[in-house]
């Protein structure tokens, strides 16, 4: 893994966690969704290697052919992903017709 796809992936990381400690549950929301972005990237960087052709092709016998198995795991979480967010932001946009805010110091009244 080179050090700028690793620097770059970090730096996502925090910024996520530092978006996601915010006071407003939008910008919490997409610290997630940045957090969420990095771990995918992470988990590509960790599985790739020097693959010659394309997985799963009759070239395969011209090279090594990638790992699909890397791929196909991104992909399905990149799909929960997008739920997940989803679900995410129809919960703020709900806490914030309620309660008129999307300050989570204002939203306090979420027991019972």
């Amino acid at each position: 893994m080179s050090i700028l796809f690793a620097l770059t992936t970090g730096l996502m990381f925090g910024l996520g966690v530092f978006q996601m400690l915010r006071r407003d549950l939008v910008k919490a929301a997409m610290g997630f969704y940045v957090v969420f972005t990095a771990v995918n990237l992470f988990m590509l960087s960790a599985g790739v290697f020097d693959g010659q052709v394309p997985a799963y092709t009759d070239q395969a016998v011209n090279g090594q052919p990638s790992d699909p198995v890397v791929q196909s795991l991104i992909l399905t979480a990149v799909v929960i992903g997008f739920g997940s967010y989803a679900l995410l932001l129809g919960m703020v946009n709900a806490a914030a017709n309620r309660y008129k805010s999307v300050d989570s110091d204002e939203v306090d009244q979420l027991k019972g």
